[in-house]
């Protein structure tokens, strides 16, 4: 976050966190292997019944879905017989680090184990075969989005970004003097598949917010799709400022009662360039007839909707919930990559962690001209010696984007602290600038 804390009251523990072994450690290891194109089907349905997302998909929804799947990049596990009973996935892509800096990443989803197979030892063996993988192909993190929050620290992710869940009255008003946004137009899919993406390029090249992710033409190509469910046709909207297209989003309507107009819009996408974009697509979707409420899934923490309307209860947050999971695989690149908050003295000691790769685990120098300094460095490998702080994997990547201050890992017994100066010198080199705004990926996968 972009507040610092300086306060030397701040906790120190003095029990340092260790990662705590897979609890199937020592359970034979599954045998691995890369799936060919033609079984990405039946991984797809395997994923979909562990999520108890009903049965295969049909030939029309599979010929744009199987765009998303990229080849190399899909393992899974057997059952003796030969049938697929374990199943892991990822695209490559880029994540957008404090300082706007983007590094390679691998965005890891379609996770899933057959409920028969499970705890036996087929999760770990996915993950950690997908996560050695991300590592040959020169990917600095990985990052998902967790079913189950329990499972995936056993692996060195940690919660790297969070969004809120909101409930808008339709028809809500805005404050005079709210920004008042620019152009609204509707578009068919057809017409969004040349639009969107490179506008979402756009809005992602000028942010300067830590988490947003390169979408690759798979995901665009899956998600773009024509489609009519229970739920309703997706609807898409595009936002035209005084420099063009600046913003979009895209949403479906469900009836929630018995009456008519009885409906609920459910926020899909919504992505600006600028507050006045923001402010324009809001001020469209909640002006739009026949809805009793705007749904919206995990939006940032920062967004002001509240601060445009003329009653602010009118935006209510129904619950705050964890968005993405990070897990850092070279840890000196990516603390190389990211640019680091003013600290005199010198560099901070970090020791880090990771039994997985031991090509993390040491103490890390950052600040001083070290890791990133503030201007950036070439990556340094772990050294020994004393740490002014200790952490795991895990734990750093809770505060590599700047969801955590480390005052707040350490009073929580994920970090250790070896003196109260580190804390303070700790969050003001962690603090991202307020102008870069809280962590927040928007980007489902």
């Amino acid at each position: 976050m972009s507040t610092t804390g300086t306060d030397p009251r701040e906790p120190v523990t003095d029990t340092p966190h260790r990662p705590a072994p897979p609890a199937d450690a020592t359970r034979p290891a599954a045998e691995v292997r890369v799936l060919e194109p033609g079984e990405f089907r039946a991984a797809h349905a395997l994923f979909g019944a562990a999520l108890h997302a009903g049965g295969p998909v049909d030939d029309d929804h599979w010929a744009l879905t199987r765009l998303s799947y990229a080849p190399g990049r899909t393992f899974g596990v057997d059952l003796p017989a030969g049938t697929l009973a374990g199943t892991a996935m990822s695209f490559g892509s880029a994540l957008t680090v404090p300082g706007g800096a983007r590094v390679p990443m691998a965005a890891v989803t379609r996770v899933g184990v057959r409920a028969d197979r499970t705890r036996r030892g087929l999760l770990t063996a996915l993950m950690r075969e997908q996560l050695s993988d991300a590592v040959d192909r020169g990917e600095v993190a990985a990052t998902l989005r967790a079913s189950e929050a329990r499972i995936y620290g056993r692996f060195g992710y940690g919660v790297a970004s969070r969004g809120r869940n909101l409930r808008v009255t339709a028809g809500a008003r805005f404050r005079p003097h709210a920004p008042s946004g620019g152009e609204v137009r509707l578009l068919h899919p057809e017409e969004a598949a040349p639009v969107l993406p490179s506008l979402y390029a756009r809005i992602l090249g000028a942010t300067t917010r830590p988490g947003p992710i390169v979408r690759d033409e798979g995901w665009w190509a899956h998600v773009l799709r024509p489609r009519r469910s229970a739920d309703g046709a997706r609807a898409i909207a595009v936002h035209t400022g005084p420099d063009g297209d600046d913003g979009f989003a895209t949403w479906t309507v469900r009836q929630e009662g018995t009456d008519f107009g009885e409906n609920v819009l459910e926020l899909g996408d919504l992505h600006a360039a600028t507050p006045q974009a923001t402010a324009g697509l809001w001020r469209f979707l909640l002006g739009i007839d026949l809805l009793r409420h705007v749904s919206a899934h995990l939006r940032p923490l920062d967004e002001p909707l509240d601060l445009f309307l003329e009653d602010p209860r009118a935006c209510r947050t129904t619950g705050v919930g964890d968005e993405t999971w990070l897990r850092l695989l070279d840890v000196p690149a990516a603390l190389a990559a990211r640019t680091w908050g003013e600290s005199s003295g010198e560099p901070l000691r970090l020791r880090v962690h990771d039994d997985l790769f031991p090509v993390n685990d040491g103490v890390h120098l950052i600040g001083g001209g070290h890791a990133g300094g503030t201007n950036g460095a070439e990556p340094a490998p772990a050294e020994d010696g004393p740490a002014d702080l200790e952490c795991d994997v895990a734990g750093l990547a809770m505060a590599y984007l700047g969801d955590r201050r480390p005052s707040e890992l350490v009073a929580s017994g994920w970090w250790t602290a070896h003196g109260r100066a580190a804390v303070v010198r700790a969050n003001q080199l962690f603090a991202v600038p307020a102008a870069s705004a809280v962590p927040w990926c928007g980007t489902f996968f």
